[in-house]
Order: structure tokens, then C-alpha cells, then sequence
């Protein structure tokens, strides 16, 4: 019985004081008068007060944009023209198929989704779909729209213990369109840039020059040079009254924290990862930045962005036109294939292994797909009318297949999802009102999805 003792207690007719009524008062009906105990009551409060948990998410953009009919939609029924030189595998999903070059992959369907029905009408150039998909708007003059990843830490106020945000290997180069690629913070300002790796981490060499101090600064020089800053900071108060230089000062206390955190330090040493794991993963760029990416969620990056590759021109990628300075067809199953398989393969697990993947979105995705013909040098040109994407991990089910394309994988023949469909998607998994607004140019807000946006429910749970 949940008894609340008083002085000079007025028994009521039902036995119960008048004090003890009044103490009372502040518990819900329900406790008083549907037969909670104490422990029940005391468990819905805890329930009801518990905090939810805050979603991450890795965007392994797939820089280049893969061929939908030679990764996720595979066409084997399609003249050879069409259905191209790959096989597809069965996986551990009935009816779900997948190419032979994800040999790995295929035994996880049950982790993800596939989308197979990604399409945009803007114009077929790298550039665009880069901005689309990484922001869930097409930009327009002097307006740059910040990345999911800025976004999410300007809406919720990420700590700065470590990076909220961080892209690696290195940002996008040339991709042949020369507009913005959507990877900063736009119109929120630098203040909410990612932090940039720029660096390869499977290099034997591998560390992070702008995160720890140089090896000839010791503690105490460190520490000095932030007293002396401190001691500028108190001399030029006029100064320090404009935004520009509050703005410097939290820029420069944020990167302080960073490099004096022994979290942030241990997010980016590789050094200590077992051979084997680091094996597993892929002794390659993109490889281990998924170890890279998978030990920064678990020290509270909320947000990390994988480069698969930087640039279009003179190197393997997934921009298969078939002629140099491109990538042929055959690359799929000789490096971007199996650097994809390994390095996504591996994270899953892990982040599964870890407990992490439940509240770690991973989306992998190009900038468009490319033609359903296979063209005169034996590749696939731009084609953004439909193309395959992959979404698992947090809130979004797996071991599904939404939308479809026609026989040729040319267009989407239900369940269309645009850019701005899948940006309403994947804010809604990280727990982001489509309310929600941004400050824009002259303090005009701007929401984060575009009007009529609308999230794909089919893969939330």
C-alpha cells in the first residue's frame, strides 16, 4: 500500500486522511484509482521521462553513380545489351537478388533495404545529383544548402567533445559540372562545416594533422599558447563585441576541445585495431574509412560522410562511360565491387556486433544511374531518370525491396522516391521534425525538407 504519513491527520469515509489526499494529488488518477502500485507508477514515470536515443547515420556516397542493373536491380532476363556482364546472386532474403560483385553483401539483405525505384528531372551532370542527394535541394543562385550532416548538428546542438559531423577520405574534387557539391554548411556558415579528414587512412603514414597538436608541441607549450590567446582575447574586447569574432572564438574553443579530447584521439587511431579487422575491412581508402566511421559513432559523431571516390576524371570509379579518362565496365567486379562489399560488409557487422547499428542509420548511394544500354565503348552513361539506393540500420527496416523500375531499368514503375523524398526519409530516422527550420540568408528561415517532401514510410519501423 502507497502510504503518505501528516500530522493531524481528517479521516475521510473511505479511510484515506485528508492529508494523505492532498499529497496525493500530484499522481494521475490512475495511480489513486486504477490499481497502480507504487513500482507501476514509478516505472511509467521512468519510461515516460527516459530520453530517446539520439540516431547516427554514415552516408557512403558512391561518388561516380553505379550502374542500378549491375548492382541492385539486376535485369538477367534483358537482351545483353541491357542486362550487361554481370550475374546476379541470391541472398539471405527469398526473392531479393543481388549482383555477383557483392558476394558479402548477399548474405545481409535481412540489415537493409533497397530502393530501386530513385529518380530526379534535373539536369544528368555529377554536380546536381551531389547537391540533391546530400541536401535534399537543388540549388539555386547564391543559395547553397547545407549537408544532412551540418544540418543535423545546427538542430540538435551536437557537443563538441568530438566532431559532430565528419567527411573523409577528402571532399569531392572535380566531377566536371563545377558548382558546390553540397558537403558544407551553406547558408548555415563555416561555424557548422564537417570536419574534414583529408587524409588517406590506409596510408602507413595515417594521421590527422588538423586534429592533434604536432609531435614538437608538448602539453605544457599547448597550453601556453591557449593562455596567450586567452590573454589577446581580453585585450581586444571591442572586437570581440562583433559576431565575426564571437563566431572565431567558438571555432577556435571547439578545435581546443577537440584536440585536448582523449575521445576524439581515439576516434581516429587506427593503430589500435587488430590486423585482421583492419584486413577485413579492406586495406584501402574507402575501407577503412568505414572502420574509421564505425569508431567515431561509437565516441558520439552524430554524422559521418564517406568519399568512396573524389573525382570522376583519371581514376576506378563508379562512373563506368567506358572510355578513358573513365572507368570501363570490367572495374565493377575488379575494385569497385569488392572494395564496396568488404568495407559496407564489414561496418554492418560490426556496428551489429556492437550494438550500434540500432541506432546508426547507413545509406549508401550515387548521384543518379546510369543508362539502361550499354553505349558503343562498352559502358553506361549519366542517367538520373532511376537508379538504386541502399538504406539499413536505426529505425529502417530491412530485408525489403521498395519501389520498382520497368524491364529495362530505365524508369521507376512504382513508388517513385526523389531526393526530396529521401531527405524527408532520412530526417525523419534521425529524429528531425520536418517542421523544423534553418536560418537562411538575412535570418529568412528555410525548412529542412522542401514542401511536399514526403518520408518513404514503407521503410520505417
Amino acid at each position: 500500500m502507497f502510504r503518505l504519513d501528516a500530522d493531524k491527520p481528517v479521516t475521510l469515509c473511505d479511510g484515506i486522511t485528508r492529508r494523505d489526499f492532498l499529497h496525493a494529488g500530484s499522481l494521475s488518477a490512475a495511480a489513486l484509482g486504477f490499481g497502480l502500485t507504487l513500482p507501476q507508477m514509478l516505472a511509467l514515470e521512468a519510461k515516460a521521462e527516459k530520453p530517446k536515443q539520439e540516431m547516427n547515420c554514415i552516408f557512403l556516397f558512391l561518388l561516380g553513380a553505379p550502374s542500378q542493373m549491375d548492382t541492385w536491380d539486376m535485369k538477367p532476363d534483358a537482351p545483353s545489351e541491357i542486362r550487361g556482364p554481370f550475374k546476379p546472386i541470391i541472398t539471405n532474403v527469398a526473392g531479393i537478388q543481388i549482383s555477383e560483385i557483392f558476394p558479402r553483401m548477399a548474405k545481409h539483405a535481412d540489415k537493409y533495404s533497397i530502393i530501386r525505384s530513385a529518380y530526379h528531372t534535373q539536369a544528368a551532370v555529377h554536380d546536381i545529383g551531389h547537391q540533391m542527394m546530400q541536401t535534399g535541394h537543388l540549388f539555386s543562385p547564391g543559395l547553397e544548402y547545407p549537408n544532412f550532416g551540418s544540418a543535423l548538428q545546427y538542430l540538435s546542438k551536437s557537443s563538441a567533445d568530438v566532431p559532430a559531423h565528419v567527411l573523409m577520405p577528402r571532399p569531392i574534387g572535380p566531377t566536371g559540372g563545377n558548382l558546390p557539391h553540397g558537403q558544407t554548411a551553406g547558408f548555415l556558415g563555416k561555424r557548422y562545416d564537417p570536419f574534414v579528414l583529408n587524409a588517406d587512412p590506409s596510408s602507413p603514414e595515417f594521421h590527422v594533422q588538423d586534429l592533434l597538436p604536432p609531435d614538437y608541441i608538448g602539453a605544457v607549450r599547448s597550453e601556453r599558447r591557449k593562455k596567450l590567446r586567452d590573454s589577446v582575447d581580453n585585450a581586444v574586447k571591442v572586437f570581440e563585441g562583433s559576431s565575426e569574432a564571437a563566431l572565431m572564438d567558438e571555432n577556435f574553443h571547439q578545435a581546443f576541445t577537440m584536440m585536448s579530447s582523449p575521445r576524439a584521439r581515439e576516434a581516429f587511431d587506427l593503430s589500435s585495431e587488430p590486423k585482421h579487422i583492419r584486413e577485413k575491412y579492406g586495406m584501402n581508402k574507402f575501407g577503412q574509412s568505414c572502420l574509421l566511421a564505425r569508431r567515431m559513432v561509437e565516441r558520439g559523431v552524430r554524422y559521418v560522410t564517406i568519399n568512396m571516390f573524389e573525382t570522376v576524371f583519371n581514376e576506378i570509379t563508379w562512373d563506368i562511360h567506358g572510355s578513358a579518362p573513365f572507368t570501363p565496365i570490367d572495374a565493377y567486379k575488379s575494385l569497385c565491387g569488392p572494395w564496396f562489399d568488404n568495407g559496407y560488409s564489414s561496418l554492418i557487422e560490426e556496428l551489429t556486433e556492437r550494438g550500434l547499428y540500432k541506432n546508426t542509420i547507413v545509406v549508401a548511394s550515387g548521384e543518379f544511374g546510369r543508362t539502361p544500354k550499354i553505349n558503343p565503348a562498352g559502358g553506361r552513361d549519366h542517367w538520373p531518370a532511376c537508379w538504386s539506393m541502399i538504406m539499413g540500420g536505426g529505425p529502417i527496416k530491412g530485408g525489403q525491396v521498395v519501389g520498382s523500375s520497368d524491364a529495362i531499368g530505365g524508369y521507376p514503375v512504382d513508388r517513385p522516391v526523389s531526393p526530396q523524398d529521401f531527405a524527408a526519409t532520412l530526417y525523419t530516422a534521425l529524429g528531425v521534425s520536418l517542421e523544423s527550420t534553418m536560418p537562411g540568408p538575412s535570418g529568412r528561415p528555410i525548412p529542412v525538407c522542401d514542401y511536399g517532401s514526403r518520408p518513404v514510410t514503407e521503410l520505417l519501423s
